[in-house]
């Protein structure tokens, strides 16, 4: 059977969700991942009122549409990262509070929490979401950066993380990160730390989102292949590196969409990533989530990229070989049977 197609609301948060329910069912979608932010999940009231998710959950079905997994990335980030005047724009007002560092990043593991618990009563086992990292900007080795100052970030991960996975753990459900520039994993080796320094929990693993890892260098089937049993959700998002000569990797501080940056986003099968290799890794690894497309496209709009990507994830999604396709003509098995 193919797998369920949703679409992740975070970049659509604009909308009432409502409004975007039934936009996807004309969309063809068969579900939403919700986003923790507008009005699409919002954790306090779910946790506040013993009714909200009954009525969340009302509003999708009137339209068709199915649940897997919520989305937390805005609070995750502020977990782990040295908060800024940045995170104001992300987080709800009561995380933020009067913006004194510490206290941002201990109301946002709490948050964090809190996701988990209203996860278990919206009835879904997957939060996506982001960690943040105290390291990223240790980056680049100039000034010298020891390899303790990366072991410190890595405690950090520990320290700030197990208490959240704790609850996570005994709500039945797990964090599923996103893999991402920024993140304390950003890559394959960095992803295999992470897993280590949380002694490979079972509530820790990923949100595989071929985008970011494409324009690193990075396969993304490589890296379900290093990770089989740590799949727990999946994006459909494509990105296009433009080098020409002039543009960097890096981008040179040019926001997305400007047509000088070395990469950015596609719609999906208007990038660079190969997703009949993607659906062929995750056949191998077994994993029958749902496909959620994460739209971003600055050259498109955006109702004409998500009715495009559903199709284009039905047309590429499909089912593993139960048999082998000579197995016609093994005599010896036949025989057998």
């Amino acid at each position: 059977m193919a797998r369920p197609v949703t679409l992740c609301t975070g970049q659509w948060a604009d909308l009432p969700v409502a409004d975007l329910a039934r936009k996807c069912r004309e969309f063809g979608f068969d579900g939403l991942e919700l986003a923790c932010w507008g009005d699409h999940f919002e954790v306090d009231k779910a946790l506040a009122d013993d009714g909200y998710c009954a009525k969340r959950r009302e509003i999708l079905a009137e339209n068709g549409m199915q649940v897997f997994a919520i989305s937390n990335h805005l609070v995750g980030q502020a977990v782990l990262d040295r908060i800024d005047q940045r995170h104001q724009a992300i987080l709800p007002p009561y995380v933020w509070g009067d913006g004194d560092p510490a206290g941002v990043n201990q109301r946002a593991a709490e948050e964090l929490k809190n996701t988990a618990r209203a996860a278990q009563k919206l009835g879904v086992t997957v939060v996506n979401g982001f960690t943040g990292s105290s390291i990223w900007h240790l980056l680049y080795s100039f000034p010298p950066v020891t390899p303790r100052m990366i072991d410190l970030g890595f405690e950090l991960l520990a320290e700030r993380f197990n208490p959240i996975l704790d609850v996570f753990a005994e709500c039945g459900v797990k964090f599923a990160l996103e893999v991402h520039p920024t993140e304390i994993a950003f890559d394959l080796y960095t992803a295999e730390r992470a897993l280590q320094t949380l002694k490979y929990r079972e509530e820790f693993g990923f949100n595989f989102d071929p985008s970011h890892l494409i324009w690193q260098g990075v396969d993304p089937v490589e890296f379900i292949r290093a990770f089989p049993d740590r799949i727990y959700h999946v994006h459909m998002k494509d990105a296009k590196v433009t080098l020409d000569g002039r543009t960097g990797i890096l981008s040179s501080h040019l926001n997305f969409g400007d047509p000088r940056r070395g990469w950015d986003f596609r719609s999906l099968g208007r990038g660079g990533v190969n997703f009949e290799e993607i659906i062929r890794a995750l056949n191998e690894v077994g994993y029958q989530g749902p496909l959620s497309v994460e739209w971003e496209d600055s050259g498109m709009d955006r109702e004409h990229g998500a009715k495009e990507a559903c199709k284009f994830v039905r047309k590429v999604d499909f089912e593993p070989g139960k048999i082998a396709f000579d197995a016609a003509f093994d005599k010896e098995e036949q025989t057998q049977a």
